[in-house]
Formats: structure tokens, sequence, C-alpha cells
């Protein structure tokens, strides 16, 4: 069953779905509850692919070179790797450097999403609206308003199903450059699979600027749905602060998606959380992706030093300006 930490009444507040599909979502809602165990916490807080440049970089030393990051980011989180059967991803980008390249560990490894997949169903939702030449239906921006930032797992179940689920998913992930990400089944959201690289790419195609948020740019989220999924990122409920949110500069702000979900198989826990964090006045991408977990405490705790330092190991050539 879904964790208790979703303190928000699935219904509460919301009008009755008045969205195509919305007559299925009841009874999924109830078959969901078996399937994933999802939540997210948050507030404003592969080898490595070549990007294209988002802006002018912030001062700073020139970046280290391309091929050495991947190594880098895995000394850096040589100290934290977990023990035992615990797995760990993590990817990281700086959106403001001068020659932009993602840097991963755990290349490949793909892990269930549990709810950081709901940024993913909200960007196919805004995308299928674009086509259409139109916004989103009050209905829908409640839907998506109780989805982020309170981690609504029934506006999920309307949404999966607005979307079209997997099939809709995938067309959106096509769209958006992300090669690894495969929606799960049925009503699953939760147990859509991911890799950590493949949330860095949907982090980017929100937070990038300008018309290269996208790999193809054209058939992209546009300047409105972007501002609206970071708007949302970054207003999560205050009691949802964990994740790489730890990673950010005291005082700055950030935006996130956290899940979490317990298998029902082995009682262990998957921990995954996603978002952007700025440090010496760099925007960075960051998902930690984490299963195995003996806790839920623990998985928390692993993906929060995983975070800070894939984020030192990426700020490392970032220096401020003496004064």
């Amino acid at each position: 069953m879904f964790d208790g930490q979703n303190r928000t009444h699935p219904a509460r507040g919301l009008r009755a779905p008045s969205l195509r599909g919305c007559a299925a979502s009841c009874v999924a809602s109830a078959v969901a509850v078996a399937l994933a165990a999802c939540s997210a916490l948050g507030t404003p807080r592969e080898t490595p692919s070549p990007l294209p440049r988002a802006g002018a970089p912030a001062p700073g030393l020139a970046a280290p070179p391309r091929e050495k990051r991947g190594a880098t980011l895995s000394r850096a989180l040589r100290p934290v790797l977990p023990r035992g059967d615990t797995r760990l991803a993590v990817a990281v980008l700086d959106l403001d450097s001068a020659d932009q390249e993602i840097a991963s560990y755990g290349t490949g490894t793909t892990f269930e999403t549990a709810s950081i997949i709901k940024v993913g169903i909200l960007a196919a939702l805004l995308l299928q609206a674009q086509d259409e030449g139109r916004e989103l239906t009050v209905d829908e921006r409640e839907y998506a308003e109780a989805m982020i930032r309170t981690s609504d797992n029934y506006a999920a179940d309307v949404l999966w199903h607005a979307i079209g689920e997997a099939e809709g998913l995938g067309a959106a992930n096509e769209r958006l450059g992300l090669y690894s990400t495969r929606g799960g089944p049925g009503i699953g959201w939760g147990l859509t699979r991911t890799t950590a690289t493949d949330q860095v790419r949907l982090l980017r195609a929100v937070f990038a600027r300008g018309p290269r948020a996208s790999v193809r740019p054209p058939e992209g989220l546009d300047q409105a749905s972007r501002a609206y999924i970071g708007h949302l990122m970054g207003s999560i409920t205050d009691e949802q602060d964990w994740g790489v949110s730890a990673a950010g500069s005291r005082g700055s702000r950030w935006a996130l998606k956290n899940g979490w979900l317990q298998r029902s198989t082995t009682g262990l826990w998957i921990i995954n959380s996603v978002g952007q964090v700025t440090v010496h006045g760099h925007r960075y991408l960051v998902s930690v992706l984490s299963g195995g977990n003996r806790s839920m405490e623990a998985g928390i705790a692993l993906v929060e030093r995983a975070a800070r330092a894939a984020v030192g190991a990426a700020s490392a050539h970032v220096r401020p300006w003496p004064q």
C-alpha cells in the first residue's frame, strides 16, 4: 500500500475528474495501491553524453576534461558507496558550464522510479497540451499541483490515464531524449524503470534556458511548460525537504521531486531524489537513485550523502571571483 508519508487526502479539494479516461481512474487507483508505495518530500532546494551550451558560464576555472568527469564522480562517491545488496546510481550536470557533460556513476543500471515519475507524467501532459494548442484545464492544473507539490497518488493515477499511460510516457520520453526509461505496467506508474542519466536529461528539458532545453527543440517543452514544472518542483511542501536539496548552498533556491517505495517481496526500500540546486552561482541538475535500502531513513541518508558528493565533484572547478 502507499506509504504513510503522503498526508494529503487523495480527493480533498479536487473536483471530480473530468479528464479523458477518468472513468477508469477510480478503479485504477485502488489497484495502484497494491502496486506502488510512492511519495515525495521538497521546496524552494552511459557514458557521459555531450550536451549543447545552455548559456554563458559563471566565472570560474576551466572545467575538467570530459573524459575525466566520470572518474572524478566515482572517486568522490567512493566514501559513501553502500555495502551489501544496496544499489546506487548518480548523475550530475553543471547547467552553467561552458562545456556541458553529464557525469554519471552506475551508468545503465535501471531502478524503479516510485514518485519521481510524476515529473515525467506532467511533462507528457504538457507536451500533449502543446500539440493540441491549448493550456491545461482547471482540473488538470489542480491534479498537477497535487501530484508534484504534495505527491498525491490519486492525482497521479488520473493524469497517468490522461496521458495514455506507458505509451503516452514513451512518446514524451522520445521527444525529450530519454532513451532508457520504460513506463510501468498498466496503472503501475511507480514501477516505471529509469536510469540516473535519463533523469538528468529530463531535468535538463525542464531547467535549461532557451530553445536548447530539448534534444529536439521544436518538439520539446516550451518556455511556459518548463516554467510551470519548475515552479511546482520549487514549491513542494516544507515537510518534504530532503534528498538532493541537501547539496545546495545554504539559503539558495532549489527544486526537486523525491520518491520512495517499499517492496513487499523483500521489505527493502527504493529511495530516489531528482532536482536542481545552486552552488557558487552555478545550477546543478542531480539525480540519485537507490534500491535495497534497509529502511527509508537509511535510504534518505545515502541519497543525501551521494548528492553532496556529486555536486562537490562537479563544482570543484568553480571558484567565486575575489571581492
